[in-house]
């Protein structure tokens, strides 16, 4: 397979359109799931995990790094190995490792979250990673000139 010549404006595309299902996933995990064990594990605290204006902006911009690094790497795998199921999966496990895994693992390990929060937040993660990788793959699909999955 002939490598795709990467398309700027393209990219700027998918990953805005990506980044809404990035967006409500990482709303959805946090309130549901992160905020009340967060919460309950530093016996209700004030100022622990509360939203203003300040922490939304910084959380948007996360969120976009999330699917920047998603859509490129999702872009590259496929470039390298077709848009197919493997690379979705790939491409998805392989963002969710160097972002979530590393992040959970870390804030775990310094005491700021719960271990069993790692039980939830991680799949979750994961699921995310692999249909945001999926939605990439449905975008690129006529660019790339391989059958999307």
């Amino acid at each position: 397979m002939k490598p795709s010549k990467f398309n700027v404006k393209e990219f700027l595309m998918i990953t805005l359109i990506t980044s809404i299902w990035v967006n409500l996933s990482e709303v959805f995990r946090y309130f549901v799931f992160v905020k009340p064990r967060t919460k309950a594990f530093f016996d209700f605290k004030e100022g622990i995990a509360e939203m203003n204006w300040g922490i939304f902006s910084v959380w948007g911009a996360w969120d976009m790094l999330l699917t920047v690094m998603v859509v490129i790497t999702f872009w590259m795998f496929a470039t390298l190995f077709g848009n197919n199921r493997r690379t979705v999966l790939l491409a998805g496990t392989f963002s969710w490792v160097f972002l979530f895994v590393l992040f959970w693992i870390a804030t775990a390990n310094m005491g700021l979250a719960n271990w069993e929060l790692l039980l939830i937040t991680l799949p979750l993660s994961w699921l995310e990673m692999v249909v945001a990788s999926y939605i990439a793959s449905k975008l690129y699909a006529k660019s790339l000139k391989t059958t999307a999955v």
